[in-house]
């Protein structure tokens, strides 16, 4: 079970348009250095895409004043950033087909935590809200391929992680050597995301352990703790008293304002539950 096995054969992996690519690629550059004409005419180019974008981009959601007609509106009524997370979500979820497996409820979780990550980021000097938010929702990417490649062994990992004995990471290092976060940030590598991301992914469960670890990683682990939190009804000061004040100080996370906005977080919706209808 070797985790090169699982990318020795390329045409088994699954594939995202080259425009969410070349939208990746736009992460390492400055607003004014985005050609927005450029790049929403790709973006119109993949029917299939632009079909998803625009469902979302006239949602309630958005609450546009207008019909958004094609992608060149999306970036005129909504912003450049909206249209590319719209974008890489439609590319992103459109890759994988898993007979027997809840994707939805797998893509509601990842949009929960990307939809926290972007809020953590506002609280940490420095950090950028939509670059957490693309980390967030590809913390657990790696998960899929897992499911995708050995699916039986992926259904008694549930069921161990189901009965609470362990973290699914520690699960599957012991199972395969290696866990979801090691093959996300290899697959993010293919596709050929930031290195940012691909830390961020990599790192993400790294918090636990005195070893260094990028920022976006730990706005990753902090915010799968406060999806944990929301998921289980945790009223606000049990999720203080149980805060991983260790990460949050190593981040630089401004704690006391964070703190006092907690009960601002709403229901984490993201806007993207719309692709999964």
């Amino acid at each position: 079970m070797n985790m090169a096995s699982i990318f020795a054969e390329p045409k088994q992996l699954p594939h995202i348009p080259r425009v969410v690519q070349e939208l990746m690629e736009s992460f390492r550059d400055d607003d004014n250095d985005v050609d927005v004409d450029e790049i929403s005419g790709k973006v119109a180019l993949d029917q299939s895409l632009t079909a998803k974008v625009l469902r979302l981009a006239n949602s309630a959601h958005y609450g546009v004043s207008r019909t958004i007609a094609n992608p060149h509106d999306a970036v005129m009524l909504l912003g450049f950033n909206t249209l590319r997370t719209m974008v890489l979500a439609s590319g992103v979820t459109g890759a994988f087909k898993l007979d027997g497996f809840d994707q939805n409820k797998f893509w509601r979780n990842a949009f929960g935590v990307a939809a926290l990550s972007k809020w953590i980021a506002g609280y940490v000097p420095g950090a950028d809200k939509e670059t957490a938010f693309t980390c967030g929702m590809m913390h657990s990417v790696g998960s899929l391929l897992l499911i995708m490649f050995y699916p039986k062994e992926a259904m008694h990992l549930d069921e161990s992680e189901a009965m609470g004995s362990s973290h699914r990471h520690e699960l599957e290092n012991g199972q395969f050597g290696y866990n979801y976060a090691d093959v996300g940030a290899e697959l993010a590598k293919r596709w050929k995301f930031p290195e940012i991301i691909q830390t961020a992914i990599h790192e993400q469960n790294n918090p636990q352990e005195d070893a260094d670890y990028s920022t976006e990683a730990g706005i990753i682990y902090l915010a799968k703790y406060l999806k944990r939190a929301h998921d289980s009804n945790m009223s606000e000061d049990e999720i203080v008293a149980g805060f991983p004040l260790a990460v949050a100080d190593k981040i630089g996370l401004d704690v006391g304002r964070a703190y006092k906005d907690l009960a601002n977080i709403g229901d984490l919706n993201s806007g993207l539950d719309g692709l999964l209808d």
